[in-house]
């Protein structure tokens, strides 16, 4: 029978190939997290909104469709044990999604029973299931499990705002789901949680970039993740090589345990770094600073001996939720990562949204925008919405009362937005003055965020207007290459050494030492060992990275030679081709330093 042949598929191991965008690796439990754990309204509606109420639901089942069609497209490249069943699932769903008698019946719910359209499609699809469960057939009995698939997709494309806890995971589990937001992320905890796995997302998502931060090991894009692996299997997961692997064999488990150990034994090693100052083997004092994604990240910022956050990002207040933090709020949770760094610097951005779906506590406020990359985000939502920018800055205000914080301020490209940015400033420092609350004397520095060619090409311009730079490399290459590393078709071609993105980076470099205003690196180069030498080469004394990053960057640092990474920076500088840039430094990291 077809469920005793998939039961002796799981017993075997499994490879799955994915896109490890978090590298290292985690051993432990599956949980697969069940789309039968949605969370959705189920109510009344009048009959005025019925009409509303299906074209809503006309739209979550095309939104269905194109993610069914999407992962279909993925599987024919997919060979092995898993192919043939994962073929056979899509096109069910998709066989489903297309039934007129599903779409119909949900629909006659909605028309005759006054219900919302997410309760409508839990009945329906609750009432195809015991059909079928009804069926004396083991193998129809048995696809009932696709008809509940099929209606949680629907709504999930209905509803986008279900977020689960995982604090009552078996520690270590690896947790694996057809997406994984970055506010799921932001519940897991790396103390519980050993990595993820997902059949969705992309190297340069918020999630990505979340997983990266907390250094949990994660792989995405996996189409055949969930008709193979069961809650309760063994799985590896390698972010470095993007692989899964259910159920390893003996010797593989064996392996992957001694990688582990090495990785412990190295990052002991680095630890005894902590105490030891980044500086360069002729003596040039580098400060490294720690990107922080989530409060849950501070103890370990403390603990690598960082000089300072570089980057504070704030989105993590309005996630999960569905009203805007107010000012007393963000106060608090400013004022307790200040006190904790003990007189450490603080760079703090404001809100950063727009280019994805982040926070739902903002959805009317972002709209809809056929490329949000290029819409109303980050510092233009802000500027536009008043409400969103004043309690922000008040709270920062009143955290820089408690040690030294400086305002950072994403996707700027004029000086008018600063001084836009800095007359609020002012205002609500009066404001505070009134209320008789203590608050930053003087002003908070207030930085920018050089991350589109604009900006980097009237680096000189803003700098009048800016107290200090920080080069968000990873926007940078993406606005200067029109390339979005999310999108697969494209995400070879993402390169931060093309010639373009490094000229960049110097021009705004050069530009803050004319202006004698600080510049730092926060992007993801920054952390990255690899580009340590090009980036000190062209003139950066700051950088801002991951925690788990900055014992390796320091380690590269100390072996490194400033005057020979300068020549060979420019070196690397007069070359047009991406290639022999990325030769010349391979070269450099190898055999010099």
């Amino acid at each position: 029978m077809k469920t005793d042949k998939k039961s002796k598929k799981r017993r075997e191991e499994l490879v799955l190939e994915g896109l490890g965008v978090a590298p290292g690796v985690a051993i432990g439990p599956a949980h697969v997290r069940e789309a039968g754990d949605l969370q959705v309204p189920e109510y009344q509606i009048p009959s005025s909104r019925v009409k509303a109420e299906k074209a809503r639901l006309g739209d979550a089942i095309d939104k269905a469709l194109r993610q069914v069609g999407k992962l279909k497209a993925k599987a024919l490249g997919i060979h092995g044990l898993a192919a043939e069943e994962l073929g056979y699932l899509l096109e069910a769903h998709l066989q489903m999604l297309n039934s007129s008698r599903l779409v119909g019946g949900i629909e006659r719910r909605i028309d005759s029973d006054r219900r919302n359209a997410e309760s409508a499609v839990r009945a329906e699809i609750s009432a195809i299931a015991q059909e079928f469960e009804a069926m004396e057939d083991s193998y129809l009995s048995a696809r009932a499990e696709d008809v509940r698939e099929v209606g949680h997709r629907i709504l999930r494309c209905l509803t986008d705002a279900a977020y689960h806890g995982f604090g009552g995971l078996e520690k270590g589990s690896i947790v694996i789901a057809e997406e994984i937001s970055p506010a799921d992320t932001a519940l897991m905890d790396p103390r519980r949680i050993g990595g993820f796995a997902c059949v969705l997302g992309g190297a340069e998502g918020h999630t990505a970039i979340m997983a990266r931060s907390l250094g949990m090991p994660a792989v995405v894009g996996v189409p055949d993740l969930l008709p193979t692996v069961r809650s309760g299997d063994q799985l590896i997961v390698d972010g470095s090589n993007g692989l899964v692997i259910v159920n390893p064999t003996a010797r593989r488990l064996a392996g992957y345990e001694r990688r582990l150990k090495d990785m412990a034994r190295e990052a002991r090693v680095l630890a005894r770094l902590r105490d030891v100052p980044a500086e360069t083997r002729d003596g040039q004092r580098i400060t490294l600073q720690v990107n922080m994604e989530l409060p849950r990240e501070l103890e370990q910022t403390v603990e690598t001996g960082a000089e300072g956050i570089g980057l504070l990002r704030t989105e993590f207040m309005y996630m999960n939720r569905a009203d805007l933090p107010g000012e007393e709020e963000q106060y608090e949770a400013l004022a307790k990562i200040v006190k904790a760094m003990r007189g450490s610097p603080v760079t703090v951005r404001t809100l950063d949204v727009g280019g994805e779906k982040l926070a739902t506590s903002l959805g009317e406020h972002l709209g809809e925008a056929a490329n949000p990359a290029l819409g109303l985000r980050a510092i233009r939502l802000s500027l536009k919405e008043p409400k969103l920018l004043r309690p922000q800055l008040a709270a920062m205000l009143r955290a820089g009362a408690l040690g030294p914080l400086r305002i950072l301020l994403p996707m700027i490209t004029t000086p008018g937005e600063i001084r836009a940015v800095r007359k609020e400033l002012e205002k609500t420092a009066r404001r505070l003055t009134r209320r008789g609350l203590a608050i930053a004397d003087p002003l908070p520095p207030v930085g920018v965020m050089i991350e589109v060619p604009g900006a980097a090409l009237a680096a000189d311009s803003l700098a009048q207007s800016a107290d200090f730079f920080a080069i968000g490399t990873n926007d940078l290459t993406m606005y200067t290459l029109a390339i979005d590393r999310g999108e697969e078709q494209v995400a070879h071609l993402f390169n931060p050494l093309h010639p373009a993105v490094l000229r960049l980076i110097q021009f705004t470099v050069e530009a803050a030492l004319r202006a004698r205003i600080p510049v730092s690196v926060c992007g993801e180069i920054a952390g990255d060992p690899r580009f340590t030498a090009l980036l000190l080469g062209l003139g950066v004394r700051e950088l801002s990275m991951t925690a788990k990053a900055l014992p390796r960057v320091k380690s590269r640092i100390l072996s490194i030679d400033m005057h020979a990474a300068g020549r060979r920076a420019m070196m690397i500088m007069e070359q047009v081709d991406s290639g022999r840039i990325a030769a010349l430094l391979d070269d450099f990291n190898e055999t010099a330093s």
